[in-house]
């Protein structure tokens, strides 16, 4: 049974019985499944089974009556609200006046209950108050206060700071440049005059509405700003470089969405993907041990340590595939293995990048294009050219997409035309220019 009330005396104030139009007094049946307008009856149309369009006699009710104790037994809910409204028509402190208008308690139960749950409550007052300070808290319209050691960020004018708080100026509470900048340009030559007919006095309120909205999104711009902590970015930014990499990236792209939700809905939606992210970096490691036939942790701590020595190992022999760049250089491969030997003697190798020929003249190792965009788009001799002339994959294929396209233009291509198309070293120009005649790319004119 719920006991819901409508806390009156007055029968009057209550709704009459859909069934016979009386006045309802507690308790009566409201019907659970009717609506969205209330569907109430008194008890004696409710036990002759009444029924009335789409309600059934057979439906779900809830019996509604305010016959309960709300703050200590022997005082129910009507009884409160009658001594509310008693003290409210007879005056605090008449207690006399306020027994004769409940008529059910004393002169003495009425000031001993009142003083003791209305006015030397600390629940009450407690709730009081917090709820007092949330409602300061919210219609706040000023900037947020800083701690006197905490001075608010001054940047400069069109410094990067500044740019990236959109010349919002912490200490002022204010933009540098407001939205719609030039919104009082609207109003300037507006007057209100008697003779305006109602046609033009109409159009200028509404250009006055419409400046008005527009000071609501200045003003909006600026609580955004202020809740979300944007006044100093930095702060900002080091928050948020405490995520992993890829809560970095959601955070980044939510960052827009932080207008229609609050600071602390927005932060624990980051904070719970966050903890996804966590969790299902645990599960991926749960299933790897599953799948490696694991089944305690004892075992898991091994199978870690052993899968840190197989990578170092793996490593090691990735290591050993660029000393293919230096075979043909029997002193660049020497000073390759040097240093690798004073790296595992935990020694810092000395720099050395160019080596001397035999001939006097100094020689630059063949490039190694691990890792470097293009190479997937080259073939062996390619990559073998761009080793030997030490020129990266991308470079090679924008020259060569020039050569040929300078060739098919001209029917051939001589040299000199290449050198002056390029324009890069002489003699790497001749090496490209001889592969691609070599590998019939382009033809001499």
């Amino acid at each position: 049974m719920d006991r819901l009330a409508s806390f009156t005396n007055d029968p009057f104030d209550k709704p009459p019985c859909r069934g016979c139009s009386s006045y309802l007094t507690e308790p009566y049946i409201k019907c659970a499944e009717c609506g969205p307008s209330p569907f109430l009856l008194c008890l004696q149309c409710f036990t002759r089974g009444f029924e009335y369009k789409k309600h059934q006699s057979d439906h779900k009710y809830e019996i509604m009556t305010s016959d309960f104790p709300v703050l200590e037994p022997g005082w129910t809910a009507q009884e409160e609200m009658a001594l509310l409204e008693a003290v409210m028509d007879c005056g605090f402190g008449n207690w006399q006046d306020v027994a004769y208008q409940m008529r059910s308690k004393t002169k003495e139960e009425c000031e001993s209950h009142y003083m003791k749950n209305f006015i030397n409550n600390p629940l009450f007052s407690s709730t009081l108050l917090s709820l007092r300070k949330t409602k300061d808290y919210r219609y706040a319209e000023g900037a947020i206060p800083f701690k006197p050691s905490d001075d608010p960020p001054r940047p400069t004018f069109d410094s990067v700071l500044s740019r990236d708080m959109a010349g919002y100026m912490p200490a002022r509470a204010d933009f540098m440049e407001e939205f719609d900048n030039y919104a009082e340009w609207d109003l300037k030559d507006i007057d209100f005059v008697d003779d305006d007919s109602d046609i033009l006095h109409a159009l200028k309120l509404a250009v006055v509405d419409i400046y008005h909205s527009r000071l609501k999104e200045r003003q909006r711009r600026k609580k955004i700003i202020r809740d979300h902590g944007l006044i100093n970015l930095r702060k900002f930014q080091l928050l948020e470089r405490c995520y992993p990499k890829e809560v970095q990236e959601l955070y980044d792209a939510m960052r827009r969405f932080a207008r229609v939700v609050g600071p602390t809905e927005h932060d624990k939606f980051i904070e719970s993907h966050a903890l996804e992210f966590e969790l299902r970096r645990e599960i991926r490691r749960l299933q790897e041990y599953r799948r490696a036939g694991i089944k305690s942790f004892c075992s898991a701590k091994v199978y870690e340590r052993v899968k840190r020595m197989r990578e170092d190992e793996r490593r090691k022999r990735t290591m050993l595939c660029d000393v293919l760049q230096y075979i043909q250089d029997g002193r660049a491969c020497q000073q390759w293995l040097s240093k690798q030997a004073a790296i595992d003697a935990g020694i810092t190798p000395a720099v050395t990048t160019i080596t001397v020929s035999a001939t006097g003249r100094r020689s630059a190792p063949p490039l190694n294009l691990t890792g470097l965009p293009g190479t997937e788009k080259l073939n062996e001799r390619e990559k073998e050219l761009c080793q030997v002339v030490r020129l990266v994959p991308g470079a090679y294929l924008e020259y060569k997409q020039a050569l040929l396209n300078e060739c098919r233009r001209q029917g051939g291509l001589r040299l000199a035309q290449a050198r002056a198309l390029i324009k890069i070293d002489v003699n790497k120009t001749r090496k490209i220019y001889d592969f691609l005649i070599k590998e019939g790319h382009i033809t001499k004119a």
